[in-house]
């Protein structure tokens, strides 16, 4: 952790729109044995149960949700825009049939048993609170099921308490 400083979550000023909607983020869940991450463009950050909160969203079939669903923390990682090619490959390949973590030349390191990358910018450090499939019976307007579920490959919500922050320092 000696590259990044811990921050107080109320000095927080990126905007989550663009942070996450247009910059992306990692999701990073394992342990020293064996770690997964992947591109992610939705979710948000607020509070839940009177908890710093983030919400992420992951479908069925990526690997990276294995690590997930068997792990009690996981990172997000934010990265500035020299990233983008690093962000689009990891995003478009999976980490079943090869290391796509160190083919994208990044290096993982760890809070406590929470992966992170060295080269983010940025680091929150989440404990999963809740896990949900979104359900098609609970579209109050049905075009986002119909656009973005033609499969019907739900995503599973997430909810997290945001533990810490840390900052390249």
């Amino acid at each position: 952790m000696a590259d990044f400083r811990e921050a107080a979550l109320n000095t927080f000023t990126d905007n989550p729109f663009d942070l996450i909607g247009k910059q992306w983020m990692l999701i990073a869940a394992g342990d020293e044995t064996r770690c997964n991450t992947m591109t992610a463009s939705w979710g948000g950050l607020g509070v839940l149960w009177s908890k710093p909160a983030a919400f992420v969203f992951i479908r069925p079939q990526r690997f990276t949700k294995t690590f997930v669903d068997t792990h009690d923390t996981l990172s997000l990682t934010f990265f500035d825009e020299s990233f983008r090619e690093q962000l689009n490959y990891l995003g478009a390949v999976s980490g079943r049939s090869e290391d796509k973590i160190a083919h994208a030349g990044l290096t993982t390191v760890f809070d406590g048993e929470t992966p992170y990358f060295k080269e983010a910018r940025m680091a929150l450090i989440c404990r999963k609170l809740y896990a949900q499939q979104l359900d098609p019976k609970c579209f109050i307007d049905p075009d986002p099921d119909r656009r973005c579920y033609p499969e019907h490959d739900y995503h599973t919500m997430y909810v997290c308490e945001i533990q810490k922050a840390l900052i390249r320092a």
